[in-house]
C-alpha cells in the first residue's frame, strides 16, 4: 500500500459489524477487510478464529483481544456468523467498546442487517466500525459481474456477456462469480470476455438442453421433452438453479425474434442481429412461427412466477418445470 493510499485509509476501529443478507458478499467485505488488517503472513499467528457451529466464549474472546500481538501490529479476532453471539454478549461488548483494547480488532459478521436500535449497534457505527454489504438488486446483477470480472481477473467482461451470465445464472452472487472464474480461466491470456465465450464455457449446454426441451414439444412429443428435461436435472447438478434461466433466455429469444419478423424482417436478418447459430436456425426459427407475441410472453410471464415461486420455497425446479412443460404440450395439442 503506498504512502498516499495509507493517508486515505479510516482509522482502524476495536470492533467491525459486517452484515448483510447475501453470504458471499458478506464473506467478501470480510476478506477485504482482513487484507487491510494483516497481511497474509501475519494471519498465521495474528488472527483468531473460532468454530462457527460453537458459540465461543465470551471471557476467551477479549484474552484474544488484549493478549499484546507477536510479530504483527494488532491481533485479529474474527467470529462469523454471529448473531448468536452478539445476541447473549449485547452488554459485555458494549462495556468492551467504551475500553477496547489497543492492539485487538474484533470483527462480527450477521447474514441480514444490523440492529440500528441497539446500543451496540450504535456505538459501532459512531465508531465508524459498521459495514453493510448491500444486496445486489437484480436489475444490476450485469454491472456488478462487470466490476467483479475487472477487479478480480482484470478482464472485460462485455455488457451483453454480463446480461447473459445473469440470465442463465441466476441472481445469486456467488454463483456468478464462480462462473466468472472460470470464464477467466476459460478465455486464457485474453482480456475481454464475450457473450460467446460466455455461451461455450457457461451456457451453451444448458441452453441446447432448454431448445431440445422446447423443439421436443413443438414437435408433439410430450415424452420426449418430458425425458430430456428430467434428464437434464440427473445430469446436472447446477440445473436446479440455471433452468428457469436458460428456458426464459431462449423464450426471450424467441420473443425478440417474432416481433423482428412482424415488424417485415426477414428470418436472414433477424437471425443475424440475434446472433442464431446456423446449425439451428431452421428449427428456431420453426419454433417462433409456431407463437404469437402474447403466447410466448404469456410463458416468460410463468417462467418469471416459477423463479420467484422457486426462490420463495414454494416450489422447486424439477417439479415446477415438468408442470409448465406439461401445460405447454397441452397448448400445442390443442392447436
Amino acid at each position: 500500500m503506498t504512502a498516499k493510499a495509507a493517508k486515505s485509509q479510516p482509522p482502524i476501529c476495536p470492533v467491525y459489524q459486517i452484515a448483510g443478507p447475501d453470504r458471499f458478499l458478506v464473506e467478501r467485505q470480510i476478506q477485504r477487510l482482513l487484507e487491510r488488517l494483516l497481511s497474509e503472513e501475519e494471519r498465521q499467528t495474528a488472527l483468531w478464529q473460532p468454530p462457527t457451529d460453537d458459540l465461543p466464549n465470551i471471557a476467551e474472546v477479549f484474552d484474544e483481544l488484549r493478549t499484546l500481538p507477536f510479530l504483527s501490529s494488532r491481533r485479529v479476532v474474527l467470529i462469523k456468523n454471529a448473531e448468536a453471539f452478539i445476541k447473549e454478549n449485547r452488554e459485555a461488548l458494549e462495556k468492551y467498546l467504551a475500553h477496547p483494547s489497543s492492539t485487538g480488532v474484533l470483527i462480527l459478521s450477521v447474514i441480514g442487517k444490523a440492529d440500528s436500535r441497539t446500543k451496540l449497534t450504535k456505538a459501532i457505527v459512531k465508531q465508524g466500525g459498521l459495514i453493510e454489504a448491500s444486496a445486489v438488486r437484480p436489475q444490476d446483477l450485469p454491472r456488478f459481474a462487470c466490476g467483479y470480472c475487472q477487479e478480480q481477473y482484470g478482464k472485460s467482461l462485455q455488457p451483453a456477456a454480463g446480461q447473459l451470465l445473469a440470465a442463465l445464472v441466476g441472481d445469486e452472487t456467488g454463483r456468478i462469480c464462480g462462473e466468472l472464474e472460470k470464464l477467466a480461466v476459460y478465455t486464457g491470456s485474453r482480456t475481454t470476455i464475450s457473450v460467446e465465450d460466455v455461451r461455450a464455457a457457461v451456457g451453451q449446454n444448458r441452453m441446447f438442453d432448454a431448445f431440445e426441451v422446447i423443439d421436443a414439444l413443438m414437435a408433439r412429443k410430450t415424452d420426449e421433452a418430458l425425458s430430456r428435461l428430467r434428464n437434464l436435472f440427473r445430469s446436472d447438478k447446477s440445473a436446479e438453479y440455471t433452468v428457469v434461466g436458460a428456458f426464459a433466455y431462449h423464450f426471450r429469444r424467441l420473443f425478440s425474434a417474432r416481433a423482428l419478423l412482424d415488424k417485415g424482417q426477414s428470418q436472414y436478418a433477424a437471425a443475424k442481429k440475434l446472433a442464431i447459430w446456423d446449425s439451428i436456425a431452421e428449427r428456431f426459427f420453426a419454433q417462433v412461427r409456431l407463437m404469437n407475441l402474447e403466447q410466448t410472453g404469456r410463458i416468460l410471464a410463468k417462467l418469471g412466477q416459477i423463479d420467484w415461486m422457486i426462490k420463495t420455497g414454494q416450489t422447486t425446479a424439477p417439479s415446477s418445470m415438468e408442470r409448465l412443460v406439461v401445460q405447454i404440450a397441452l397448448f400445442f395439442s390443442a392447436k
